[in-house]
């Protein structure tokens, strides 16, 4: 197959697991970038089978790893994907189209994430259509928002793909709780640098509307137990993120 004038820009630390499936689904690509945060697994070994276009720098957080990548671009597009995605065919055939397409004149397209956890595809709660721009005009879009939940801050105009871009988002419910523990103790971080007060109606109500938000209003209790799951991790995320930040204020925590 002929190579399409793309950059595909990912970033990696012990993906080995994932890493194979993801560069498959783009390995028509012209250049694969990988910026690896010093992996000690296979990843890096995986990886050189697809692309020599390989970065390995500590990590320094997802924003600021995440424009590294993009700002080794050399192809006129760019599409960004996390190491435990892959475009499904129809999403591929879309990239591929819109790319290969003379003066197009949008700045970027945004595609449907779609989730699979604890043994089936999630497609409520908030979980789907989980909209993403991840395809863009090279230096037309950057990495903003605020760690750890990064988004492409685009200049210019952007179109919607049908296809799916899909997303092996946790091995399992531990996984799952590691990585709410590590994001709560982030946000709750920057929330102390911003001087942000603690209220206790937080910590006792957000967490029971979350839980209502994403189970009954999204629908989540369609998705059977791992919805509920889902829901009950969420309504937990809320919880630790008002209680951490009541634990730093109150100076438990170096």
């Amino acid at each position: 197959m002929e190579k399409v004038k793309l950059s595909v820009c990912i970033i990696t630390y012990n993906e080995a697991e994932n890493i194979r499936d993801c560069l498959e689904s783009i390995k028509w690509a012209d250049e694969i970038i990988v910026v690896d945060s010093l992996s000690n697994d296979r990843t890096i070994a995986i990886c050189r089978e697809f692309t020599d276009r390989i970065f390995q720098r500590p990590w320094p957080g997802y924003i600021e790893q995440k424009n590294f990548a993009i700002e080794q671009a050399t192809q006129p597009w760019v599409l960004c994907l996390d190491a435990d995605e892959r475009l499904s065919p129809l999403a591929a055939e879309e990239v591929i189209h819109e790319v290969s397409h003379a003066n197009n004149p949008c700045a970027g397209f945004i595609s449907p994430r779609h989730s699979y956890y604890l043994g089936r595809w999630i497609n409520h709660g908030g979980w789907y259509p989980d909209y993403k721009l991840r395809l863009f005009k090279r230096g037309k879009a950057q990495w903003g928002g605020k760690n750890p939940h990064d988004k492409l801050i685009l200049d210019g105009k952007a179109q919607h793909l049908r296809g799916d871009i899909l997303h092996m988002v946790y091995r399992d419910l531990s996984d799952q709780l590691k990585t709410v523990d590590s994001f709560s103790s982030i946000i709750a971080r920057d929330w102390i640098r911003e001087g942000k007060g603690f209220n206790p109606f937080a910590l006792l109500f957000h967490p029971p509307v979350k839980f209502c938000e994403t189970y009954i209003f999204k629908l989540g209790f369609l998705d059977g137990y791992p919805g509920l799951l889902i829901s009950l991790v969420s309504s937990f995320y809320c919880f630790l993120k008002y209680a951490k930040l009541w634990e730093l204020r109150k100076g438990n925590n170096p």
